[in-house]
């Protein structure tokens, strides 16, 4: 699960990703957020340990910050006594103006932030975010339906 951008940017490696995530939810628009970590998590994150599957996000602190909850990342296999806790709430690192626009668009109606993907850039730990609105069971059908025929139109013209 790694990628590697050929450009001079930077090199990602893709730890997990949340592949239920553009199932269950229409993706409004992305963001790029830093995460606070302690050690022993960057270093179980080296060893592609991470479950994004129960992870959600929301505000704490008078709604200023923001924090991913019940992300699990496993306790280090080489750690000691000072090893982290798997589940604990990790704070985002993200500008004021993009918390400000996340925080007005969760206050309509059926908005909500979840995480995409957790990934190396460089050699920092990023998570991707979307702001998204939750699919109605029609419309999960549909999408089903779309992802079938484009999957039957390249079998057919496949050469």
């Amino acid at each position: 699960m790694s990628k590697v951008d050929s450009s001079n940017g930077p090199k990602i490696k893709i730890i997990t990703t949340n592949r239920r995530a553009s199932y269950d939810f229409s993706l409004v628009s992305r963001f790029e957020a830093g995460i606070m970590l302690t050690g022993t998590e960057v270093k179980a994150l080296r060893e592609n340990k991470c479950s994004l599957q129960e992870a959600y996000i929301g505000f704490v602190k008078n709604g200023d910050e923001l924090f991913i909850m019940n992300m699990t990342i496993p306790e280090y296999s080489m750690g000691n006594r000072e090893n982290h806790e798997p589940t604990r709430n990790r704070k985002l690192l993200l500008h004021k103006r993009e918390i400000k626009k996340l925080k007005d668009n969760v206050k309509e109606k059926g908005m909500t932030i979840i995480p995409l993907q957790i990934y190396f850039s460089d050699h920092l730990v990023k998570l991707e975010i979307a702001l998204a609105k939750p699919k109605k069971n029609f419309d999960k059908r549909e999408s089903t339906k779309k992802k079938e025929v484009e999957r039957d139109l390249k079998r057919k013209y496949k050469v």
